[in-house]
C-alpha cells in the first residue's frame, strides 16, 4: 500500500485574547458567592492562560458586560440563528489565515483534488468548504467532505479519511481544514459546571496537506475506542440559544481507568511523541497517569492548552504542529483525541 504523510500544518487563531476578560465576565455572571469562589479557584488550576475569539470582549462593569458586537447582553443572549450568522461571518477569514500560512505552491494546488473540513461549532450552505476552494484557487471539480458534529476527535477521523483517499489515488493530495469557533456558544447560566466548561474553550483553525510525498509524519494506522457506560458523559446538542455542551466531571477518571486497561496496546516504551488532545488539565493528567507517562511526555499538549485553550477538533492538530517542529527522523508517535460517545480516536505515526 502507498505510504501516506501528513506533510505540514499551519495554524491560525482570531485576533482577540479573551481569556481574562471572560474570567471577569463569568465571575460577575455567577450570583452565588460560593460558586464564584470555586470558579476562581478552578481558573487558577485550569492550565489555560490565553484563548482567542473574533469577539472583542470589553471589561465588565455594572452598566456594560457585553462584547463590542453586543452579543452576550445579560438577559438577552443571542439565538442560535444569530450565532450561525456570526459563524458565517468569521469562519472564512480564519480559514483564509491558516491557508495563507500553509503556503501551498502552484504545483501542490494542482495535486489537491480533495478538501476535508471538520467542524462542530457552526454550519451553513454553501459552506466553508466552498470558501476554502475559492480562496486557494482549487478546481471547481475538487471533491469536498464535511465531518461535522463529531467534537474534539474529528481531526483524527479527517486524517483517516485523507489516508484512505491518498492510498486509492497516490498521485493526488488532500487539503484538510479543522475550524472551530467555540466562543460563539457561551450560555447565560448559574450552573457552575457549565461555566467551568466555557472556561477552557477557545477558537482556532488548522490547515494541513496530506499526500504520498515522503515529508513530515508518516501515518501508520488508526484505532477507535468506545468506553462502555459513558455515552452521556460528553454531549453536544443544538439548543435555541446556541449549541449546548455537557461535560461530566467524571470524564478524566473514566479516561484514566480505560487507558490503564489498554496501556499495553499503546506501546508506551516505543513512543517518543505524544499528541494528546488538550481537553483540559485534568484530562491530560488522566492520560499521563493512565499510561504511566513521564511528566515531560505531554509538553506539547500542555503548551497548546496554555496558549490557546481547547479548540475542539483543531486542538490535536496544533499539538501535532508543535511536535513536527522538533521531531527527529524515525521517532514514533501516538495521537489521541477524546469526544462524545465517550470515544477515544487514536493515530500511530512516525517522523519521516
Amino acid at each position: 500500500m502507498t505510504p501516506v504523510y501528513l506533510n505540514r500544518i499551519a495554524k491560525a487563531v482570531p485576533e482577540h485574547d479573551i481569556h481574562q476578560a471572560f474570567v471577569e465576565y463569568a465571575e460577575q455572571m455567577l450570583r452565588d458567592e460560593r460558586a464564584r469562589a470555586l470558579f476562581l479557584r478552578m481558573v487558577s488550576k485550569s492550565g489555560v492562560e490565553h484563548r482567542f475569539s473574533p469577539l472583542q470582549v470589553t471589561r465588565p462593569t455594572k452598566a456594560n458586560a457585553a462584547d463590542v458586537y453586543e452579543i452576550y447582553v445579560p438577559g438577552n443572549f443571542p439565538s442560535t440563528a444569530k450565532r450561525m450568522k456570526l459563524f458565517e461571518q468569521f469562519a472564512p477569514p480564519l480559514a483564509a489565515s491558516a491557508l495563507d500560512r500553509l503556503g501551498l505552491t502552484k504545483q501542490e494546488r494542482k495535486r489537491i483534488r480533495h478538501v476535508i473540513v471538520t467542524c462542530c461549532t457552526g454550519l451553513y450552505a454553501p459552506g466553508i468548504d466552498f470558501a476554502i476552494i475559492d480562496h486557494t484557487g482549487l478546481a471547481s471539480s475538487t471533491e469536498r467532505t464535511i465531518i461535522g458534529f463529531m467534537g474534539c476527535y474529528a481531526a483524527i477521523n479527517g486524517l483517516r479519511q485523507a489516508r484512505h483517499i491518498v492510498r486509492s489515488e497516490p498521485g493526488e493530495s488532500v487539503l484538510m481544514v479543522n475550524l472551530e469557533l467555540c466562543t460563539l456558544h457561551l450560555n447565560e447560566t448559574q450552573n457552575l459546571q457549565e461555566v467551568l466548561s466555557f472556561l477552557i474553550f477557545g477558537d482556532g483553525c488548522a490547515a494541513s496537506l496530506i499526500s504520498s510525498e515522503p515529508v513530515g509524519l508518516e501515518i501508520e494506522g488508526f484505532r477507535a475506542m468506545q468506553i462502555d457506560g459513558t455515552r452521556e458523559m460528553i454531549t453536544w446538542r443544538i439548543g435555541d440559544l446556541g449549541f449546548e455542551m455537557m461535560l461530566s466531571g467524571r470524564v478524566p477518571r473514566m479516561i484514566a481507568k480505560e487507558l490503564r486497561a489498554y496501556a499495553g496496546s499503546f506501546q508506551t516504551r516505543d513512543t517518543d511523541l505524544w499528541a494528546v488532545h488538550p481537553g483540559g488539565q485534568s484530562v491530560l493528567d488522566a492520560v499521563q497517569n493512565g499510561l504511566e507517562l513521564c511528566p515531560e511526555a505531554l509538553w506539547a499538549s500542555r503548551r497548546v492548552l496554555a496558549q490557546f485553550g481547547n479548540m475542539s477538533s483543531a486542538s490535536v492538530m496544533f499539538v501535532l504542529h508543535e511536535l513536527m517542529e522538533r521531531a527527529r527522523p524515525g521517532q514514533r508517535g501516538c495521537a489521541i483525541s477524546f469526544g462524545p460517545g465517550m470515544t477515544a480516536e487514536t493515530m500511530r505515526f512516525h517522523a519521516a
